[in-house]
């Protein structure tokens, strides 16, 4: 096969709501209104187009918290997660902004999270000649990984293919939703199936291939070697319905709208008045303002910003 280039795909929430932890609270914009995270953030973009340079780009943004599909299968979808502060969800929209102004693709929908629209892109970018590297420590977008294409931690400076999987998480990378669907997930209130970990889960797994073989052949678990093994099975047919909506929720949608990214996700050329207005209301300070025109690829002007 011919070589493929790298389609950036950038889960922003992650690094928006870790400068939010992170960043002291000492940032205000010209309302008085903290501006910590999208301080965070734009130190985190900046670097990141200083590393690799992107040219084909798109960072996604959830925007259905409370909207998304999943939460029609599942009421209890991320409720245990305390809704986003009006601080904070003012800043994701001046991040947005910030993406936009520096020529990204910006995804976002009411109905799909960031990983479907992810996955959407990792889909339409192969049909474009590009292998994916998406910025992201979440495990469940490690299901997307193929061939070349790659997941990056970005903070701990790890990337791993679609062979790394299964050494970070004991499984293959398109077992992860019948693998999270079986052990849960805590952090988004996927309750798995009780009395299955993570390790009893990677071993069915590794025996059985998928969940639908695991449902139709939970007869044969008895004969297993690992501890528990005689009443797994019971456990598993008592909770078949719950295992099989679970996957539902650990599936990501890979037929997303893309909005901004339906024609391609070329770096455009940066706004300039955009951007400016940005660092005006954001009050940006003049090294972080120099830092982001370079990156955007302008010639800084500190006096066109008086």
């Amino acid at each position: 096969m011919p070589p493929t280039t790298p389609l950036y795909l950038i889960d922003a929430s992650l690094y928006v709501f870790r400068a939010w932890h992170s960043m002291p609270d000492e940032f205000r914009d010209a309302e008085g209104w903290p501006t910590n995270a999208v301080h965070g953030f734009a130190r985190f973009l900046a670097e990141l187009v200083e590393r690799v340079q992107p040219r084909h780009a798109a960072i996604a943004f959830d925007e259905a918290l409370d909207s998304c599909f999943r939460n029609r299968i599942y009421p209890a979808y991320k409720a245990n997660r305390p809704p986003a502060p009006d601080e904070l969800r003012r800043q994701f929209g001046h991040c947005k902004a910030l993406c936009r102004a520096l020529g990204f693709v910006v995804l976002a929908d009411t109905e799909y999270e960031a990983d479907d629209l992810i996955g959407t892109a990792v889909k339409a970018g192969r049909d474009r000649a590009h292998h994916a590297v998406i910025v992201s420590a979440d495990k469940d977008l490690s299901q997307l990984l193929q061939g070349a294409d790659e997941q990056w931690d970005y903070a701990r400076g790890v990337r791993w293919t679609a062979a790394g999987v299964r050494a970070r998480h004991g499984v293959e990378a398109h077992q992860i939703p019948d693998y999270l669907a079986l052990c849960g997930d805590a952090v988004d209130n996927i309750p798995g199936v009780p009395g299955i970990g993570c390790k009893t889960a990677a071993s069915l797994l590794h025996h059985f291939g998928t969940l639908d073989a695991l449902l139709a052949r939970s007869d044969e678990i008895q004969f297993l070697r690992f501890r528990g093994a005689g009443q797994v099975g019971a456990k598993l047919r008592a909770h078949a319905a719950t295992a099989l909506l679970c996957r539902q929720l650990t599936t990501i949608a890979c037929d997303a709208p893309l909005g901004e990214g339906a024609n391609g996700f070329a770096r455009r050329t940066a706004d300039r008045d955009a951007l400016s207005r940005l660092c005006e209301a954001l009050r940006f300070g003049p090294l972080t303002r120099r830092r982001l025109f370079t990156v955007a690829g302008l010639e800084y002007a500190p006096t066109a910003m008086a």
